[in-house]
C-alpha cells in the first residue's frame, strides 16, 4: 500500500488531467498486485460452499476467517485491492474539491477490471458507508446521499450489476458476480433516493435508465424477471407521472414493444404512443415539471424540485431522439410529428406569453438541442411563432433577462449553417418569413442573416436572389404604401448581397442583380418578353413599380456599381494574369455591363421604355459617346490602362444621363472632345480635330479669360473628375478615384496645378460667396433659357450694362426687406424671432394684436415718432437674425470645403502611389505641407490624411523621380526650408525634415549637390545663431542619417557655427550634430584625407570650448561638457580606425592632460570626476599610437615586434584603409 497511498490524494484534484492520471496509475498498480495474489484454499472453499454443506466444515471455515472484514473482500483479493475498494467507496462521501468525481471514476474502472468481487458485496459496502443518521447536519446528509448515488452509478457503469462471469476462484467455481436480488435492490434504493430528495430525483432516475440499458445489453438468466420488476415498480407502485418516468417509459417501449403499453400508461395517456397528437397537451404539462397523477391532475405536493435549474432535463434528449433519430440511426423511425410537438409542447407551452423567463430559457435550450438533429425537411418546423417573437424581443435589448441565451442561440444558428450551408436559404426564409421579420438584423441589432449568407454556397445565394425577385413581382396587397415598403426591403436585401464582399456569389448572380436594378430603376416595363435575353423581362411586376421604388432601385444600382468598381479583380488572359480595379473577372468594366444592358433595353421599345425623356441633343450626344467607347476598346496595349480610365469616365457619364442624374450635357461633350485629343486616340479626322479645337478654345476662354491657350485634354478629364468629387454620392467618388488612377500616367504640369488649386485655403465668407455666385449663375441661366429662345445667338448688348441693371433691380426689390428664411424653416426659429419682435414692441408700449382678432376691427395706427422709437430695437433683432443665418451658412460652406479637400487628397494619394517615379510628384509636397500647417481644429481629418500621404509616399519612398527639372525641384526644396523657418510643432517639423531628405536625394541624382549644401548651411545658420528659430535637431538628423555623404560636406560649417551659437544650449546641440556626423563615417568610403584634414580643426575647437568653460568664459554645463568629451572620444576612435599613425599628432594628448588639470582647478567642474576620467581616456587613446621608440617598457609594444618593419606596417595600414 506504500505505493498506492499517495495516489489517493490526487484523485481529489481540481484538474481533470491530474485525476485521470492518478486513476490510471492506481488501477494499473492494483491490477499488478491482484495478479500476484493467490487466494488460500480455505477462502476458495468458503466461497464455493453451497447451502446444506456439512456443519463441521462451516465451523472450520468460520474459525479460519474470524479475523476478516464482514464484506469478505479479503478472501479473493489482495490486501491493497481490498483496502482500495473500501477507501474508494468511503471517499465518495468526501466533500473535498473534486474527490467525488475522482473516486467514482477510479472505482468504476477498478470494478470493471477485477472479477473477484460480487455485486452484492459492493452494494452492501455502499449502503453501509452511506447511512444517514439523525445527528448529521444538512451538508453531511447531502454528502451521504450523493455517495450512494455515485456508488450505484459506478456499479452500473462498470458492468458489475449484470456481469455473467463467475468469480475467478477455481475451475469448478459457480458463484456468479451478479444476481436478480442485487439488481432489484439497486433499483429500489435509487427510487427511494429520488423520493427522499426531490433535487436528486432526476439524477436517480437517470441512473435507473443506465441500469435499464445495461440490463438490455446483458445475457443474464434473470432478465425477464427483472423487466417485470421494473414495470411493476414504475407503473404499479408509482402512479405519479413526471418527466423522469416519461423518459424511462419511452426507453422501455423501444426495448420491449411487446408489452401491453395501453394498460400500463392508462388512464393518463389515451394513446400508447406517448408522442401522438392526442397526448401532447398532457405531455406539455409534465415537461413543465408539474407532477401529474393518474387522473391527469397536478399534484403540488409531489413537486420535482424546490428550486429552478438552468440545465435542461434529460427527458428532452430522450424525446428528441424519438422525434429526430439522426442520420446515424437509420433503423429507427421517428415517432410522432415534430411540427405538432414543437407547436404544442414548446411554442404554446414554454414560449407562451404567460410563460416565465425560466421556462423560456428551457425553450431556447430545447431549440438549440433540436437544431443539431434536424434535417432539410424538418428544420423549418423549429421556427414557430412564439419562439421567434421571444427570440427577437430578447435579442433587441441587452437589458432583457434572456439576452445571453438568445445570443447563444444566434451563435448556434450560425454554426449550424457553417456545418450545413445547403440549409442556409431555408433558414433565411424562416428568419424573414411570416413568423420572423424582414428587418430581423435591424430589430435584433445583430448580423445573423448577413452571417448566414456569408456561410452559404453561391448556389444558395442565387436561390435566395431568385426568391426575392419572385416576391417583388407578386404582391397582392391593395395598399400601395405597403407594397412599396416590402419592395424597398427586397431592393435593400439584393443590394446588400452585392455590397457585402464576404457573401459568396457568382459573376452571373451579380450580373442578374445589376440587370434587375437597371430594369426597375431606369425603365418602365410595358409587358413581358418571353424571348428577351434579359431574364427579368420575362415576368411583369404586379402591381406596377411606383416612382418611389424606381428611385430606390436607381440609387441602389449606383451604390452597387460604386462598390464593385472599388474592388480589385484578377483578370486571367491567355498569357498573363493581372489585377485591376472597377472590372469584372472577364476583363470588362462593371459600368460597361450596365450601359450595355441599358442599350439593349432602349432598343426594345415594345416591352420597356426609359423612365426619363431625353432630348434629341442628348440622344445624339449619347450616340457619339457610345461610338467613342467602341473606339477606346481598339487602343493598343501600350496605352490600354489610360484608355480604360477614359472609358470608365465616359461610361459613367452616359449612365448618369440615362439615370437623369447629369446636371447638363457639358461634361459629356467636354469628355468626348478631350478623349478625342488624347495621345492614345486611335484615329483623328480633320473635322473632329477642328470641332474639338473649337470646343476646347471656348472652354479655355471661360477658364482663362482672354488667354488663347488651348487646354490640355487630360486637364479637361481631370476637371470632370473633380466635378464628380463635389457630388454627395459614393458612386461618383469611387468612379473618380478609379478613373484618375488609370489616367494618372497621362497627367501634366497643368493637371497637377489644377489639383493643387483645389487645396488652397479660403475663408468661410469666400466659400459662401462662391456658392451664392453659383446660385446666381444658375438663376441667370434659367432666365436666359426662358427668355432667350432662338435669340441666344444674337448679341444682347454690353454684358457690363446688363450686370448693372440686374444689380439695380435686385437692390430695388430687396430695399427695406430682411430675409427671414424660407417658408419651410423650422417652426421653433420662427416663433423665437416673433417673440423677440413682440418684446421690442412691448418695450415701447405697443401690444401685438392677437391672431383671433376680427379683421374688421379698427386697429390703432402709430405716428412717425413712435415708428422711429422702435426702429432701433427692430433693427437689432433683424441684424441678429441675419448674423445667425450668415454664421450658419459660413459653417456649412467650410464643412463642405473640408470634405471636398479630403476627396481631392484621395486623388493626390492615388497619383503618388501609381507614379512614384513621375517627375511631377515633388510638386505636391509644398501644398500638402501648407494643408497640414493651415488646418484648424475642425480639420483634423484633413490634416491627418495629408500627414499620412507625406509619410507613406515621401518619407518612406523606395523609388525617386529621375528625369526631373532640377531648377524646379531646387525651388521646392528651398520653399520647404522656408516653410520650416515658420513651422511650429514636432509632427510638422518631422514631415518637413523627411520631405527635405526626399528632395535632396532627387537633387543629388540630378547633379545639383551645391543647392542641397547651401540650403542646409543656411538653415543650420538660422538654427544656431537665431534665438527664435523654429528648427530643431531632428530636422537635421534625418538628413545626416539618410544622406551622410552630403551631410559630411557641412562639417566645417557646423564647427564654425558652433563658435557663433547664440547660447550654450545651441552650442551643445551643434556638438550633438557633429557627433552624429562622425558616427556616420563608417558608412562612407575614401574619407581618409578628409578626416585627417578636419580632425585637427575639430580638436582645436573642442579644446578651446572646454578651456573656456573652465575659465567661465563659456556657460557650458557639466552634462554639455560631457557631450563635448564624448564627441572627442568618438572622433579620436574614427581617426585611429582610418589613420592610426596620425592619432597622436592630430589629437595631441598633452592638450587633454592640460584640460584635465584645468577641470580639476575649476570651481565648477572640480567635483565632476566623470569628466576627469574621460580626459584620461582621451589621453590613453591618443597615446597608444605614438612612434615606435616611445613607451618601450609597454608589454603590448614588445609583443608586436613585426610592426617595426616599414613594409609590414604599410601593408597593415593599407588594409585598414581599404576595409574602412
Amino acid at each position: 500500500m506504500t505505493t498506492t497511498l499517495p495516489l489517493f490524494w490526487h484523485l481529489s484534484s481540481s484538474s481533470k488531467k491530474d485525476r485521470l492520471d492518478a486513476s490510471v496509475k492506481l488501477v494499473g498498480a492494483l491490477e499488478q498486485f491482484q495478479s500476484q495474489f493467490t487466494p488460500s484454499t480455505t477462502a476458495a472453499n468458503q466461497t464455493n460452499t453451497a447451502p446444506g454443506s456439512d456443519d463441521s466444515e462451516d465451523e472450520d471455515a468460520n474459525a479460519a476467517t474470524s479475523s476478516r472484514k464482514p464484506d469478505e473482500l479479503d478472501l479473493l483479493n489482495s490486501q491493497d485491492v481490498a483496502y482500495s475498494i473500501r477507501r474508494l467507496v468511503r471517499g465518495l462521501a468526501s466533500p473535498r474539491e473534486s474527490s467525488r468525481l475522482g473516486f467514482s471514476v477510479a472505482l468504476t474502472e477498478l470494478l470493471s477490471r477485477i472479477e473477484t468481487v460480487t455485486c452484492q458485496q459492493i452494494v452492501n459496502l455502499i449502503l453501509s458507508s452511506s447511512k444517514t443518521q439523525g445527528s448529521m447536519n444538512g451538508q453531511e446528509e447531502r454528502d451521504m446521499l450523493f455517495a450512494r448515488l455515485f456508488g450505484f452509478m459506478s456499479v452500473i457503469r462498470s458492468g458489475l450489476l449484470v456481469r455473467t462471469a463467475p468469480l475467478a476462484t477455481s475451475a469448478s467455481s459457480k458463484t456468479e458476480s451478479s444476481s436478480s436480488p442485487s439488481f432489484k435492490q439497486v433499483i429500489e434504493e435509487l427510487i427511494a433516493l429520488g423520493d427522499k430528495k426531490s433535487w436528486l430525483r432526476e439524477s436517480a432516475w437517470f441512473t435507473i435508465g443506465l441500469a435499464i440499458d445495461a440490463l438490455d445489453g446483458s445475457e443474464v438468466a434473470w432478465k425477464e424477471e427483472s423487466v417485470d420488476f421494473l414495470l411493476d415498480q414504475l407503473f404499479v407502485s408509482i402512479t405519479l407521472w413526471s418527466p423522469e418516468k416519461f423518459a424511462l417509459t419511452l426507453k422501455l417501449q423501444d426495448l420491449y414493444p411487446e408489452r401491453d403499453w395501453s394498460k400500463l400508461v392508462a388512464p393518463t395517456f389515451k394513446n400508447p404512443n406517448l408522442l401522438s397528437s392526442s397526448n401532447l397537451q398532457t405531455l406539455s404539462r409534465i415537461l413543465k415539471e408539474s407532477s401529474i397523477d393518474e387522473e391527469g391532475h397536478k399534484d403540488p405536493s409531489k413537486a420535482p424540485s424546490g428550486t429552478w435549474k438552468p440545465q435542461l432535463h434529460f427527458a428532452w434528449d430522450v424525446i428528441l431522439e424519438q422525434l429526430l433519430p439522426g442520420p446515424n440511426n437509420t433503423k429507427k423511425q421517428p415517432k410522432g410529428s415534430l411540427q405538432e410537438f414543437f407547436k404544442v409542447v414548446v411554442d404554446e407551452s414554454l414560449f407562451s406569453s404567460t410563460s416565465s423567463p425560466q421556462r423560456k430559457y428551457w425553450g431556447f435550450q430545447v431549440f438549440q438541442s433540436a437544431l443539431k438533429r434536424v434535417m432539410d425537411e424538418t428544420m423549418p418546423m423549429l421556427f414557430t411563432r412564439n419562439f421567434m417573437r421571444s427570440w427577437i424581443n430578447h435579442l433587441s435589448n441587452k437589458d432583457r433577462y434572456l439576452h445571453k441565451i438568445a445570443q447563444q442561440t444566434v451563435t448556434e444558428v450560425q454554426a449550424f449553417v457553417k456545418d450545413k450551408p445547403q440549409l442556409g436559404f431555408a433558414l433565411i426564409l424562416e428568419l424573414t418569413g411570416v413568423n420572423g421579420s424582414q428587418q430581423f438584423d435591424k430589430l435584433t441589432k445583430t448580423k445573423t442573416v448577413e452571417s448566414i449568407l456569408a456561410s452559404m454556397t453561391s448556389e444558395g445565394v442565387q436561390d435566395y436572389v431568385n426568391h426575392l425577385f419572385s416576391h417583388f413581382n407578386e404582391l397582392d396587397e391593395s395598399d400601395q404604401a405597403e407594397v412599396d415598403t416590402r419592395r424597398t426591403w427586397i431592393v435593400d436585401q439584393v443590394a446588400a448581397l452585392i455590397r457585402n464582399g464576404g457573401i459568396p456569389k457568382s459573376d452571373e448572380c451579380i450580373q442578374t442583380v445589376l440587370e434587375w436594378l437597371t430594369v426597375y430603376g431606369l425603365f418602365v416595363v410595358k409587358k413581358k418578353s418571353t424571348k428577351s435575353s434579359i431574364t427579368i423581362l420575362r415576368q411583369v411586376p404586379n402591381p406596377p413599380v411606383s416612382e418611389e421604388i424606381r428611385t430606390v432601385c436607381k440609387n441602389r444600382l449606383l451604390t452597387c456599381l460604386g462598390d464593385l468598381s472599388g474592388h480589385t479583380a484578377v483578370v486571367q488572359s491567355e498569357d498573363k494574369t493581372t489585377k485591376a480595379s472597377a472590372i469584372a473577372p472577364d476583363g470588362e468594366l462593371w459600368v460597361a455591363k450596365v450601359v450595355a444592358t441599358v442599350k439593349i433595353l432602349e432598343e426594345d421599345q415594345k416591352h420597356v421604355a426609359l423612365a426619363i425623356e431625353l432630348e434629341e441633343e442628348e440622344k445624339e450626344l449619347l450616340t457619339k459617346a457610345h461610338e467613342q467607347v467602341k473606339k477606346l476598346k481598339e487602343v493598343s496595349e501600350e496605352h490600354r490602362e489610360a484608355a480604360r480610365g477614359a472609358e470608365l469616365l465616359l461610361l459613367s457619364l452616359i449612365l448618369l444621363q440615362c439615370c437623369g442624374e447629369g446636371q447638363d450635357s457639358d461634361a459629356v461633350e467636354s469628355t468626348i472632345g478631350a478623349i478625342s485629343r488624347m495621345p492614345f486616340w486611335p484615329s483623328k479626322s480633320k473635322k473632329s480635330k477642328k470641332k474639338g479645337k473649337e470646343r476646347e478654345n471656348s472652354k479655355a476662354k471661360e477658364v482663362e479669360g482672354d488667354e488663347e491657350e488651348e487646354i490640355e485634354p487630360i486637364d479637361l478629364l481631370a476637371d470632370v473628375i473633380i466635378g464628380f468629387l463635389e457630388a454627395s454620392t459614393s458612386y461618383l467618388r469611387t468612379i473618380a478615384n478609379q478613373a484618375f488612377g488609370y489616367l494618372a500616367a497621362m497627367a501634366k504640369e497643368s493637371t497637377i496645378d489644377l489639383l493643387v488649386s483645389q487645396l488652397e485655403r479660403r475663408t468661410p465668407a469666400e466659400l459662401a460667396e462662391n456658392d451664392h455666385e453659383d446660385e446666381d449663375e444658375d438663376v441667370e441661366m434659367d432666365d436666359e433659357e426662358e427668355e432667350g429662345g432662338d435669340d441666344d445667338d444674337e448679341e444682347g448688348g454690353d454684358p457690363d450694362e446688363e450686370a448693372d441693371d440686374d444689380n439695380e433691380s435686385s437692390s430695388d426689390e430687396s430695399f427695406g426687406e430682411i430675409d427671414l428664411g424660407d417658408d419651410d424653416e423650422d417652426e421653433e426659429i420662427d416663433l423665437e424671432l416673433r417673440n423677440k419682435i413682440e418684446e421690442a414692441l412691448r418695450i415701447h408700449g405697443i401690444k401685438p394684436a392677437p391672431e383671433e382678432d376680427d379683421e374688421e376691427e379698427d386697429e390703432e395706427l402709430m405716428d412717425d415718432d413712435q415708428m422711429m422709437a422702435i426702429d432701433t430695437q427692430l433693427a437689432q433683432v433683424f441684424q441678429a437674425r441675419a448674423n445667425e443665418k450668415k454664421g450658419s451658412k459660413n459653417a456649412n460652406a467650410q464643412r463642405e470645403a473640408t470634405h471636398f479637400k479630403n476627396r481631392v487628397l484621395d486623388l493626390v494619394d492615388i497619383f503618388m502611389k501609381k507614379q512614384p517615379t513621375n517627375a511631377l510628384t515633388p510638386r505636391f509636397i509644398v501644398p500638402l505641407v501648407e494643408v497640414i500647417a493651415g488646418s484648424g481644429q475642425d480639420e483634423m481629418q484633413l490634416r491627418e490624411k495629408a500627414q499620412g500621404i507625406l509619410r507613406s509616399r515621401i518619407s518612406k519612398a523606395k523609388e525617386h523621380p529621375s528625369a526631373v527639372d532640377a531648377d524646379e525641384v531646387a525651388e521646392i526644396f528651398k520653399a520647404l526650408h522656408g516653410q520650416a523657418k515658420r513651422a511650429h510643432g514636432l509632427e510638422l517639423m518631422e514631415i518637413l525634415g523627411t520631405s527635405s531628405v526626399y528632395l535632396s536625394k532627387i537633387l543629388v541624382q540630378a547633379g545639383n549637390d551645391s543647392v542641397v549644401e547651401e540650403t542646409y548651411r543656411t538653415s543650420l545658420q538660422d538654427f544656431l545663431t537665431r534665438k527664435n528659430s523654429t528648427f530643431n535637431t531632428a530636422f537635421f538628423k534625418f538628413f545626416f542619417q539618410r544622406q551622410p555623404a552630403q551631410a559630411w560636406k557641412l562639417r566645417r560649417s557646423i564647427l564654425e557655427l558652433a563658435g557663433q551659437a547664440i547660447n550654450s544650449y545651441r552650442q551643445a546641440q551643434s556638438l550633438q550634430l557633429l557627433e552624429l556626423l562622425i558616427a556616420q563615417l563608417r558608412s562612407m568610403e575614401n574619407q581618409v584625407e578628409a578626416v585627417a584634414e578636419f580632425m585637427p580643426s575639430l580638436r582645436e575647437a573642442l579644446v578651446d570650448l572646454a578651456n573656456k568653460a573652465c575659465s567661465d568664459q563659456s556657460k557650458l554645463t557639466a552634462p554639455q561638457l560631457k557631450e563635448l568629451l564624448k564627441l572627442a572620444l568618438a572622433s579620436a576612435r574614427q581617426t585611429k580606425r582610418l589613420a592610426p599613425d596620425t592619432v597622436s599628432d592630430v589629437w595631441q594628448p598633452d592638450a587633454w592632460s592640460t584640460l584635465k588639470q584645468n577641470l580639476a582647478q575649476s570651481s565648477r567642474f572640480s567635483s565632476s570626476t566623470g569628466l576627469h576620467k574621460m580626459c584620461n581616456q582621451m589621453v590613453q587613446l591618443t597615446s597608444q599610437s605614438q612612434g615606435k621608440g616611445e613607451n618601450k617598457k609597454s608589454p603590448a609594444k614588445r609583443k608586436r615586434k613585426a610592426d617595426t618593419e616599414p613594409e609590414a606596417k604599410n601593408k597593415a595600414k593599407a588594409k585598414k584603409v581599404k576595409a574602412s
